[in-house]
């Protein structure tokens, strides 16, 4: 079988969902093959493996990540050039999406990003216009590089082993360009990273205030197990950190359940979050364009509707 390569996504060495999720997707392509790049593959490969790696090719140590995308491109192509993969599969997040970008200049291919799906024969399912188009896609010429949303698919546990191959690599001047000079720690508050998390619950402007937040979005959500989210409008004022937007400007999400509560809808917004599987909407205008996504939805007051649904959620636990 054909290698699909899947860039790995981690933070030394504690793998990111999305990356086993993709090798998953490269398992109905091809053999997968994981690409680690950075500190910390020891502690990664047994786990790979389990999720279906066959082969697992390393560029070892920090220097790989102090530079800005390219070192990961530069890796990538080297591969393309000598592995000639059915496809490559990268996370779709912003740096993904550029290392794609990149990476198709590179090795004279088409790209593709926000895949939701990938067929055997590298057809690529994307949800366009708020999710009210599905679209099939196709590189035509060169190796298919794709960007894959996170929960498209379930990762699979095979129970294989990987084997590891080190690969030699050198950071180039065009990569030593531009460097890493500080990297900010997040504090962590328990709950799933926001954008792997299986289920959101996400407050807009109808929250109020940052006190709304942290007494009415927080507890439902840690009721739930979920991450929370927040609109542009609910950051912009301050009432929660800009890290948790979701929209065209922060965070893409695409969870099993996306609840909004006190969210219009605007564009911007929907483009994060529309390729959730089912839409819960809480808003007091039933004439808000968040409806036209909703699955379910509940036209009244979230300060009243959503500590209901807490305490409900609460006593079936």
């Amino acid at each position: 079988m054909t290698e699909v390569l899947v860039l790995i996504d981690h933070t030394e060495g504690a793998i990111k969902k999305v990356s086993l999720e993709l090798l998953a997707m490269a398992a109905g392509i091809g053999e997968p093959s994981a690409v680690f790049i950075g500190p910390g593959a020891d502690n990664a490969i047994a786990t790979l493996g389990e999720h279906g790696a066959k082969i697992v090719y390393v560029v070892d140590g920090q220097a790989m990540l102090d530079h800005v995308v390219i070192p990961k491109v530069e890796v990538l192509t080297k591969l393309v050039a000598e592995k000639s993969p059915a496809a490559v599969l990268i996370p779709s997040s912003a740096d993904g999406k550029e290392i794609a970008g990149r990476l198709a200049i590179a090795v004279d291919s088409g790209v593709i990003t926000d895949a939701v799906a990938v067929s055997a024969d590298v057809v690529a399912t994307q949800n366009v216009f708020g999710g009210a188009t599905i679209v099939h896609s196709k590189v035509s010429k060169g190796t298919p590089i794709i960007t894959v949303r996170t929960n498209s698919i379930a990762p699979v546990q095979s129970g294989g082993t990987a084997t590891r191959v080190d690969i030699a690599a050198e950071i180039s001047a065009s990569a030593s360009a531009t460097k890493v000079v500080n990297r900010v720690s997040v504090a962590k508050s328990g709950r799933p990273d926001l954008s792997e998390a299986a289920i959101v619950v996400s407050g807009g402007r109808g929250v109020g205030s940052d006190e709304g937040f942290t007494k009415i979005i927080e507890p439902l959500a840690d009721a739930l197990g979920a991450a929370v989210g927040a609109s542009r409008a609910a950051t912009d004022a301050g009432w929660y950190p800009h890290q948790f937007q979701v929209g065209q400007t922060g965070k893409t999400v695409s969870p099993q359940l996306y609840l909004a509560s006190g969210i219009s809808g605007a564009i911007q917004h929907r483009a994060g979050m529309q390729t959730s599987k089912t839409v819960v909407v809480v808003n007091k205008d039933g004439d808000a364009p968040i409806f036209d996504l909703a699955d379910f939805g509940v036209i009244g007051d979230l300060h009243s509707v959503v500590p209901e649904l807490t305490a409900l959620v609460t006593a079936r636990k």
